[in-house]
């Protein structure tokens, strides 16, 4: 068994041996509601989840990720990308909404699916599990028949944390009306086996048999650790508003002893994710959503993973969309570098970061891939506007290498689409038609001139662009802002060396020479 710890989530796997005993196989366990579209604050729990899945593994643990939607929770509000006429379903559980979307079979499924979809290619070994069709098939009954028979012990729990007691008529049971199919019945009876009869606003009444009917449901706070001991769970992970004290892990802890005799799962809090440049936590009820979709459009999968997995779950951190991208994809790079032998960093450091890189990648490549610098991207694309010719660039020969820049490539012109800023963008013009000064003729003149007369590099070649500026007389600024106006058309644009250098000496001398 591997026992050094590099990183958080071997932590975290030490922690879950030492707290359930050294087994030969776990159960770590993610959910959420599927109340409206997933958003990457939601996704933190999964790639938690699986972190800790992966570092069990590499100690030689076999592991069963469970994901549940609990789809049977009540539709409580419309979000804002659902019409609003929703609101007459509201009441129902979430997969017996309809989908506002009429491609689904119901509101549950079309924002489950929509996940689903956009996390297949992550790695994840996942088992979903739908509570919708766990509750309707009755699994529970045994379950809430002791939920049932040992509610004192729940309410006293409970009532620790209550400003105001609880009814002395609770039940910890919710049914659905059979002819609405809303909640809003109240419980008129239980028999203390499996018999309940209630009534409901709509006007209906009956007595079920909840082995036989799957219409109720256990509330979040004893649904909760009901699983945990249902699916013998030994991590989870929760949210921030969860772990507070008397929030739902605190009662949950003391539900799932008292009435399973069971101890809760190891559990790790994770913290918020925001978007930079917008403030608070992301809401699908506020409307200010961004999708694991999304983010995967800008970042590629594994740089995805890497960005969770260099910061602990407990530390809020912020998904840019900015220029930030570019640093990010670097840093990513220099990571892999390092893994790979090609930069050398202090011993101390070497293994986390080797680690960090083991966990990002759904599968350790062999050998280091070929990784074309992100910004240097944005300015192939914008020369070629053709991915095939991006990988003749970078004389990419095989498929290995070939799936990798293209899904790079794609990231980048969905980067320079919708969030590059403007001086970013460009377009290499064909014709030149601007006035120049005579010191300004000398100066582009020059330029071409020592263009011509040799090969450069970045770092020559901006000294270059200093010794014209001071030999012709003119200002640094106004020098750029007249190359770029040459070549864009705008005052500004990429860092001018490298674009020189990647465009290439016949095209830019090309236009210099006709001021």
């Amino acid at each position: 068994m591997v026992k050094e710890s590099y990183h958080w989530a071997d932590e975290a796997a030490d922690r879950v041996i030492r707290e359930k005993g050294d087994k030969e196989k776990y159960v770590c366990a993610s959910g959420i509601t599927p109340s409206g579209t997933v958003h990457i604050g939601n996704f933190r729990e999964i790639i938690t989840t699986d972190f800790i899945v992966k570092a069990l593994e590499r100690k030689g643990k076999k592991v069963r990720f469970i994901y549940s939607w609990d789809d049977f929770d009540r539709f409580r509000k419309v979000p804002e990308n659902v019409p609003k006429e929703f609101e007459k379903y509201i009441g129902m559980a979430l997969c017996d909404v309809p989908d506002p979307f009429d491609c689904h079979k119901s509101y549950a499924l079309h924002f489950e699916g929509e996940l689903e979809k956009s996390i297949k290619d992550l790695g994840f070994k996942i088992e979903f599990i739908r509570q919708g069709v766990k509750y309707k098939k009755c699994d529970y009954s045994e379950d809430i028949k002791k939920v049932l028979n040992n509610k004192e012990k729940i309410r006293k729990i409970l009532d620790r944390y209550r400003t105001e007691p609880l009814e002395k008529n609770w039940i910890p049971l919710f049914v659905f009306c059979e002819k609405c199919k809303k909640d809003s019945t109240k419980i008129l009876n239980y028999d203390g086996q499996y018999g309940v009869e209630y009534k409901c606003d709509c006007g209906f009444r009956d007595r079920i048999d909840f082995r036989k009917k799957g219409i109720v449901s256990l509330p979040w706070r004893v649904d909760w650790p009901m699983r945990w001991n249902y699916e013998k769970v030994d991590f989870e992970p929760g949210g921030k508003d969860h772990s507070v004290k008397g929030g739902s892990f605190d009662t949950g802890k003391q539900i799932v002893k008292e009435i399973w005799n069971r101890e809760a799962p190891t559990y790790q809090m994770y913290d918020f994710i925001r978007i930079k440049g917008k403030g608070g936590k992301i809401s699908s009820s506020l409307g200010n959503v961004i999708t694991p979709k999304d983010v995967l459009s800008i970042y590629q999968s594994e740089i995805m993973r890497w960005l969770f997995s260099d910061t602990r779950p407990n530390s809020e951190f912020a998904i840019s969309f900015d220029t930030d991208v570019l640093k990010i994809y670097s840093d990513f790079d220099k990571t892999e570098r390092i893994y790979f032998g090609k930069e050398k960093i202090s011993e101390s450091k070497l293994k986390r970061e080797k680690r960090i890189y083991e966990l990002c990648m759904i599968d350790v490549p062999k050998k280091i891939p070929i990784r074309p610098s992100f910004r240097h991207l944005t300015v192939l694309l914008q020369i070629y506007n053709n991915i095939d010719k991006i990988l003749k660039y970078y004389k990419v020969e095989n498929k290995f290498d070939g799936e990798r820049v293209k899904e790079r490539s794609l990231c980048a012109l969905n980067w320079l689409e919708k969030y590059a800023p403007e001086d970013m963008k460009f377009k290499l013009q064909e014709k030149v038609n601007i006035k120049v000064s005579e010191k300004e003729r000398k100066a582009v003149k020059l330029l071409s001139e020592s263009l011509k007369e040799k090969e450069w590099d970045e770092k020559s070649l901006f000294e270059e662009f200093y010794k014209i500026i001071e030999k012709c007389g003119v200002e640094g600024k106004d020098f750029f802002s007249l190359v770029y106006k040459i070549l864009i058309g705008k005052e500004k644009g990429p860092k001018l060396a490298p674009f020189i250098l990647i465009v290439g000496k016949e095209k830019i001398c090309k236009l210099l020479d006709q001021v």
